[in-house]
């Protein structure tokens, strides 16, 4: 049986909504109140494509936040653990944000886009609210929006050259977490050499709906020849690659320590953060979980929910968080919080599905 979703001001879709469907989009999934598409032919088909050709996402659902004013970098830090004073121009972070407890709140990029302008591209939650709450908490001069941003993330190894073609040969002087203005058929496009995956790529943030579209269809009229096919964040690729999902490999009850983020996080300067002196106490003591890769003899798993992960005397030793199957492994790869004392590589442990015992290991991330 078909399900359909139905479109509204709540769950809308982007300006490409209607090129997927066309293109023969299979399913979606929701972020931010929009629809990110999740499959076009096969994970498997598509992460053998992503890693040696070049695609083309929609990922118009990471929104952006900006913040400019007078107080807008002091807002911006104090929303983060990282220190950002020496951050420049030109440049993106990735930036955990934190609560007052060091619960994450989101893992974004930020854009520096002047001295005073920022841009938050965030993943699924309410960080414009969580931004206004602090502003007005402190009495800052900002003014924070949401920016009528969409975004195209170009990925695959073959993706200097498909946007060489497009933007000419600036782009290639482009360095990693790097971003710059570039144009096609007179408009300005801001560029970023970012993305969610390990294969390289750009992402092109469109602010017109028609430039946009002309874009996107302009990659697929020169495309044939780096056999360019529309794609999606690739689940096993990036699971493999270990770049972690907000909302899904760690959330509010998560601390930046126990998420593998200890070189984002700033204790010793004297910037101020919110959860700085709750993160310090947290460090002293030591996490009690960490985040870990785990590879499991099985070809199939259904983590719509977090699975209990057993030691083999049947005692909780932590969660399975994501999970997909492998075309490198041939097995299911995953990412998992684990208890401290159990994250040995190699360490064996199984999941009980179904009252079936499936068995698996503990490994690093990334996934290798």
């Amino acid at each position: 049986m078909k399900t359909f979703i139905t479109r509204s001001r709540r769950l809308r879709g982007t300006p490409f909504t209607s090129r997927l469907e066309k293109q023969g989009v299979k399913s979606f999934t929701v972020y931010n109140h929009m629809l990110l598409p999740t499959t076009f032919s096969s994970p498997e088909e598509e992460y053998n494509h992503l890693k040696e050709h070049v695609q083309i996402w929609d990922v118009s659902v990471q929104r952006e936040i900006e913040i400019s004013g007078k107080d807008s970098s002091e807002l911006i830090q104090l929303m983060t653990c990282r220190n950002l004073s020496s951050s420049k121009i030109g440049s993106c972070y990735y930036a955990p944000l934190v609560d007052s407890d060091g619960g994450i709140i989101n893992d974004p990029l930020v854009y520096k886009l002047e001295e005073n302008k920022w841009r938050v591209c965030i993943a699924d939650s309410d960080v414009l609210l969580f931004a206004k709450g602090i502003a007005s908490a402190k009495k800052f001069e900002v003014d924070i929006f949401e920016a009528k941003v969409d975004t195209l993330a170009i990925q695959g190894p073959k993706s200097v050259k498909i946007m060489e073609k497009v933007f000419g040969k600036e782009i290639m002087n482009l360095k990693f977490f790097k971003f710059d203005y570039f144009t096609f058929n007179k408009r300005k496009y801001l560029i970023s050499k970012s993305g969610f995956s390990k294969q390289g790529g750009f992402e092109i943030h469109t602010d017109n709906i028609d430039g946009a579209l002309e874009l996107y269809d302009y990659f697929f009229k020169i495309g044939k020849e780096f056999n360019l096919k529309p794609g999606t964040p690739n689940h096993p690729e990036r699971i493999e690659g270990g770049l972690l999902s907000y909302g899904s490999d760690m959330d509010i009850f998560n601390n930046p320590f126990e998420c593998g983020f200890d070189k984002y996080v700033d204790l010793n300067s004297d910037i101020f953060f919110l959860g700085k002196e709750n993160l310090k106490k947290i460090k002293e003591k030591g996490i009690k979980n960490k985040i870990m890769g785990v590879k499991i003899d099985s070809k199939f798993i259904d983590v719509s929910q977090g699975i209990p992960i057993l030691n083999l005397k049947n005692d909780i030793i932590g969660q399975l968080r994501s999970a997909a199957y492998s075309p490198k492994f041939k097995k299911i790869v995953g990412i998992a919080m684990i208890k401290k004392d159990f994250c040995n590589i190699s360490e064996k442990f199984q999941l009980k599905i179904n009252n079936k015992l499936i068995s698996g290991e503990i490994c690093n991330l990334p996934i290798i």
